[in-house]
């Protein structure tokens, strides 16, 4: 089989030749020069063999007026505006690589702010002009390829309005939060009608809204206010191409809204942190109708345990998710500075001796 008949037998919960892999969000920039130091590669992405890759929209030509929402900090080293307008603070040190949110409207938003606030050019045609090209390209190789649509909605509404102010307006106002969610809404089912135009075999979205214990908010919240607009999405896109498999990632534990993630029509669920989610449970009361993406941790044995560790949880993982088919193995986050060389070769190894189905 190729790489792109795996992850297409998997999302349709099938049993592949092998199970396919991923590295989830991919390796820090401190571990990716550290491959490069290591194996003389550039790519990781081919050098590990993994198994999709992500199709995204090129790079904005825009700037965004950093005096706008930002006076005083503009030309301070490390500050930089984002193309959402929001301000990011960056680290000297390039083992801390993630960057500080502050977010444009923290002091508030009334609903012409909601209204007028202004959003990326994704439409524009040079953002997405290297969509077919691209996807053809990596299909020719045999690949699978995914419509990268991360942080779909919640997450990029508090990082313009702020964190506890969006829970916050939740609660006690949610009008013009509302206005924001539906414009980002609209703007992620275009941004989905041109990835599925263009090929791509999976639809990636999601927002992190679990934390480590459960849900960040209730979960009638959530149903009011965040489903029906994850289901707009998802609904557009069904409505180009009926069958498309529709991933969504939130870190943490987000079990309480599962059932309503199937309802709305997702059929993959990732990152499924093992800290949060019984993986025998899930794939129990879920495995009929989800495929499962990820399950490795990176927060405890891929980080800190050893390379025998990490070899065990990678069978545990193939046996319990991938139990029947419906599973890409990968780490649940991105690979961090902490994660020694002789862990992260493990993994890999691990997946080669354990993950054949045939």
């Amino acid at each position: 089989m190729t790489s792109r008949e795996r992850v297409l037998a998997i999302a349709r919960r099938e049993k592949p030749d092998r199970i396919p892999k991923d590295l989830s969000w991919g390796l820090c920039p401190a571990k990716a020069e550290e491959f490069r130091r290591r194996t003389g590669a550039e790519d990781y992405w081919d050098y590990f063999d993994l198994d999709y890759r992500p199709l995204e929209f090129a790079p904005t030509c825009r700037t965004r007026d950093a005096k706008e929402h930002f006076a005083g900090r503009d030309g301070e080293p490390g500050f930089t505006v984002d193309e959402w307008g929001v301000g990011l603070g960056h680290s000297t040190d390039p083992s801390l690589h993630f960057e500080h949110l502050i977010s444009p409207l923290k002091d508030g938003m009334d609903e012409e702010q909601a209204a007028s606030y202004p959003l990326p050019d994704f439409l524009e045609d040079y953002r997405h002009a290297h969509f077919k090209k691209t996807v053809e390209g990596w299909h020719a190789r045999g690949l699978a390829v995914c419509g990268a649509l991360a942080q779909t909605i919640f997450e990029k509404s508090w990082a313009i309005r702020g964190f506890q102010e969006t829970l916050m307006d939740m609660m006690a106002e949610p009008e013009p939060l509302m206005i924001l969610f539906d414009r980002i809404a609209d703007l992620r089912i275009e941004q989905s009608k041109l990835m599925i135009r263009a090929g791509v075999d999976i639809l990636m979205l999601g927002d992190d809204v679990g934390m480590q214990s459960g849900m960040l908010m209730r979960r009638s919240l959530w149903q009011q206010l965040l489903k029906p607009r994850l289901a707009r999405v998802i609904q557009a896109a069904r409505e180009l191409r009926s069958d498309i498999p529709v991933f969504y990632h939130s870190c943490g534990n987000p079990g309480e809204i599962i059932p309503d993630l199937i309802e709305v029509g997702v059929t993959i669920l990732n990152p499924v942190q093992p800290e949060c989610l019984d993986h025998q449970a899930i794939k129990r009361e879920y495995g009929d109708r989800l495929a499962f993406w990820g399950g490795v941790s990176a927060q405890r044995n891929l980080s800190f345990g050893t390379p025998a560790q990490v070899r065990e949880e990678v069978k545990r993982c193939i046996d319990t998710l991938g139990e029947g088919g419906g599973y890409l193995i990968g780490p649940n986050h991105m690979v961090e500075p902490e994660v020694p060389w002789e862990n992260l070769m493990a993994f890999f190894e691990a997946v080669e001796k354990y993950g054949k189905y045939t």
